[in-house]
């Protein structure tokens, strides 16, 4: 069984003002100090908020049991890019992960595997960790084609010596509140396995594959007993500081088997 650390990342998306960001980010920063050694926090808040929680983390002190991370990045260091932010300015602002190909920004900005993977380039030069977040459609889902669809995302999106992470997050899922059972999740999840292996020159198991996709706290136990299983991209219950820190609690092999206790018990 894989006892790396469990990486649970909260995806705010265009979720948060100022009090709303204090509030929350100092709730799930408290949380986070509690928590095991063997479960890690990203929260990802949009661009606006991203001083504003680097402060809040300093000032809480969450000993990298919880850091930040950012929702999308430029292929350039620098430049005449209105209206774009470069991987370089968020590291300077604290930021560690950067998520990279979310389906909505594949969907609606009409993001390329070639463009992602030109964003990974730059994520990588500036010590950033890119998340790069692949997965099929529904259309797909039924044509028989996932397996195809997320060969062709990870040879496009991947760079060769790619050591960051990868986040599958089926498009039929997102915000449905449905997920694959656990055998369908887990037989996708030994195929990513397999397909990074055989296309990435370099040893797969330091690419931690996270699921994405309607993760809630009432499903998050079954989730994370696939033991290949990285962690969580987490969307709109991240927005909840205790459902996100119920679901890390749910993350931690120390706390799976048992009840949930404290603060984030329901």
């Amino acid at each position: 069984m894989d006892v790396s650390p469990k990486l649970v990342i909260g995806n705010w998306k265009m979720n948060g003002l100022r009090e709303q960001t204090v509030q929350l980010a100092t709730a799930v920063a408290e949380g986070a100090c509690s928590l095991p050694d063997d479960v890690k926090l990203v929260i990802c808040p949009p661009f606006t908020q991203l001083e504003r929680v680097s402060d809040i983390l300093e000032t809480v002190g969450t000993d990298s049991k919880l850091q930040l991370g950012a929702q999308d990045c430029h292929t350039a260091s620098s430049g005449a890019h209105t209206g774009e932010i470069s991987a370089d300015m968020l590291a300077d602002v604290g930021v560690k992960y950067v998520l990279l190909g979310h389906s909505e920004r594949r969907q609606n900005c009409g993001e390329t595997d070639a463009l992602i993977r030109r964003k990974v380039q730059a994520a990588e030069a500036a010590g950033l960790v890119p998340v790069v977040c692949i997965g099929e459609t529904m259309a797909e889902r039924q044509d028989g084609r996932a397996a195809t669809v997320l060969a062709s995302q990870i040879d496009g999106s991947l760079t060769d010596s790619f050591n960051g992470v990868l986040a599958y997050e089926p498009i039929w899922a997102i915000g449905s509140g449905v997920t694959p059972s656990r055998d369908e999740l887990e037989r996708t999840l030994f195929l990513l396995r397999g397909l990074l292996q055989s296309r990435l020159k370099m040893d797969d198991i330091r690419v931690p594959i996270l699921y994405g996709g309607s993760v809630t706290p009432a499903q998050a136990p079954t989730i994370f007993s696939i033991g290949v299983l990285g962690g969580v991209l987490v969307g709109s219950a991240s927005l909840d500081a205790k459902s996100f820190l119920r679901i890390a609690e749910a993350a931690s092999l120390r706390l799976s088997s048992q009840p949930l206790s404290g603060p984030y018990r329901s």
